[in-house]
């Protein structure tokens, strides 16, 4: 009887379970019970590995506290693969002479950019004065520890631009402490630019080390090769000299041929690129010449003085201009400087020059007088030293394109040089003022036979030939330093292009422009500045002898007498 009553008391939990619930409650106890244990096993191990990792950084820390180079070089090692959330902080602290810690407690505090000390362990402010601390050392090899590690800890940034920067400085640097970081971001990298960078970047790092396999070592150098600039070169060659391995040797040496035989050819593009931005100023600086010794034969040593002023121009409109349209400065400057330098020749050419037209030598020395003059009175109001123009942001930087950089301020030179080349055009072939003055060029008697005011014509075209200089000073400034010898430096090379394209010819000057430049920028690297310009004015001079009209002579019946 009383087993039956402990068989019917053992069975009564389960009838109340089935009659009170509906069914027995069994299973859902059980996976309450194993959810319940996940979690408790999911938080145990989170506690734990906190306590690891707060463990961890505290051994970090502590080596900053030793205050000895190969320790503080560990440390920041660490500090990039452990990433806690104040590492950025601590190693900009440490890279900028900021990170203190207490000689008695062994506590690293750094302070911030604004003051502030904090506590490297907790982030929370530090209660103690400064003057109870010691500052970290740090000497360069430590420095270049830190930009590695900065990297690193920039590699997993959400913003890929960081991110790309980040590689391209572990690329440059190429430290083995930041292999890690990259293999790790490039398993999960989507950015195609930033995989790109972090494969260079842990090529880079391949063929500076010596424990990749040779396989490893092949492919980084083809990763390298297909960049084919001068640092994967140096990286390349670095491996070339110390390797022994015959396999990395040929492979080194294949592409340090195919590299040198690239930089080559683009050396020879990037020089060309050069002549063609030199070529622009010359030819800026050189078509208000063409216009006046063409039309007057009238040999204007003061035409850099009106490029000068034209600099200056520029600098004025800058001081004068409120900050809100310092951006638009150059669509100021251009105008005035051509009304400017176009006043300043058109007042020359009245009260000295329409007296000596007859007198090319007194012309010549009169004009030379008036450079003199004017460069004292720049002297006199701005003073002798040089004067800053600043490149409005649409001119400023530069553009890389395949191995080609180009300079944004040049570049835009190259484009007004044309727009002012074809406005030229268009008065000349378009105007009644541009026929007149032509015919002027070309037959002065028979012009005033026909009612033509030559001395009118004189005038405007010395105006005009002196406008255009302004303009030339306009780009000058955006390029290199106003300063009352601005001018000197093209007035010899203009003379050379306008003699040697054809007096008097638009085209002819423009041609000129273009061969003089390119040649000195192709002929600089080889023999020098000065030996290559010295060579190529007695390539003129010679050209010269055989043609004295230059390659495009005037025609006309005066000009052929």
């Amino acid at each position: 009887m009383q087993t039956n009553a402990d068989a019917s008391l053992a069975m009564r939990p389960a009838a109340l379970g089935h009659a009170g619930m509906g069914g027995d409650l069994s299973p859902f106890f059980h996976r309450a019970l194993r959810a319940a244990l996940v979690v408790l096993a999911l938080a145990a191990s989170l506690v734990l590995s906190l306590a690891a990792r707060a463990d961890t950084l505290d051994d970090t820390l502590a080596l900053f506290a030793e205050n000895k180079y190969p320790q503080t070089d560990k440390a920041v090692a660490q500090l990039a693969v452990e990433a806690p959330p104040q590492a950025a902080a601590i190693l900009d602290a440490l890279d900028n002479n900021r990170l203190f810690f207490n000689p008695d407690t062994h506590a690293v505090i750094y302070k911030t950019a604004d003051g502030k000390l904090i506590e490297a362990k907790s982030g929370q402010p530090f209660a103690g004065s400064e003057d109870d601390l010691s500052k970290v050392r740090i000497n360069n090899a430590i420095r270049v520890a830190i930009d590695t590690a900065l990297g690193s800890l920039t590699l997993a940034s959400p913003d890929p631009e960081k991110r790309l920067s980040a590689a391209s400085d572990v690329f440059k640097t190429h430290s083995p402490k930041a292999l890690h970081a990259i293999e790790t971001q490039l398993a999960r990298e989507k950015d195609p630019r930033v995989a790109a960078m972090l494969n260079l970047a842990r090529a880079a790092i391949t063929v500076t080390t010596d424990n990749p396999s040779t396989s490893d070592k092949i492919a980084a150098i083809d990763i390298l090769k297909a960049r084919g600039d001068q640092d994967a070169l140096n990286l390349i060659d670095q491996l070339s000299q110390k390797t022994t391995d015959p396999q990395v040797k040929a492979e080194a040496a294949s592409a340090l041929s195919s590299i040198r035989t690239q930089l080559a050819i683009w050396n020879v593009v990037q020089n060309l690129w050069y002549g063609l931005s030199a070529s622009s100023v010359l030819l800026l600086a050189a078509i208000g010449l063409a216009i006046t010794f063409g039309v007057m034969g009238v040999i204007n040593m003061a035409h850099g003085e009106m490029v000068m002023l034209g600099a200056y121009t520029t600098y004025v409109v800058q001081l004068m201009l409120p900050p809100w349209l310092q951006n638009w400065s150059l669509a100021f400057a251009i105008p005035l400087a051509f009304v400017v330098a176009a006043a300043v020749g058109i007042a020359i050419e009245r009260l000295i020059i329409r007296y000596l037209y007859t007198r090319p030598l007194e012309t010549l020395l009169a004009t030379w007088g008036v450079s003199l003059i004017l460069q004292q009175a720049v002297r006199s109001i701005f003073g002798p030293n040089n004067r800053q123009v600043t490149n409005p942001p649409f001119m400023s930087g530069s553009v890389d394109f395949a191995g080609l950089a180009i300079t944004t301020n040049r570049l835009w030179i190259i484009v007004l040089a044309i727009l002012v080349f074809i406005g030229l055009q268009l008065v000349l072939r378009a105007t009644p003022f541009g026929l007149r003055m032509r015919a002027v060029t070309q037959n002065r008697r028979m012009a005033a036979a026909m009612g033509i005011s030559t001395a009118q014509i004189d005038m405007l075209a010395f105006g005009l030939g002196s406008g255009v200089a302004g303009i030339a000073g306009v780009a000058l400034s955006q390029i290199d330093n106003v300063s009352p010898n601005l001018g000197q430096g093209y007035i010899i090379d203009s003379f050379m292009v306008v003699v040697f394209g054809g007096v008097g010819n638009l085209w002819g000057t423009a041609l000129g422009a273009l061969m003089i430049g390119v040649a000195n920028k192709i002929l600089e690297p080889l023999i020098g500045a000065v030996q290559g310009q010295i060579v190529l004015l007695v390539i003129i001079i010679l050209f010269i002898q055989k043609r004295p009209r230059g390659m495009f002579a005037l025609k006309g019946r005066a000009v052929e007498a």
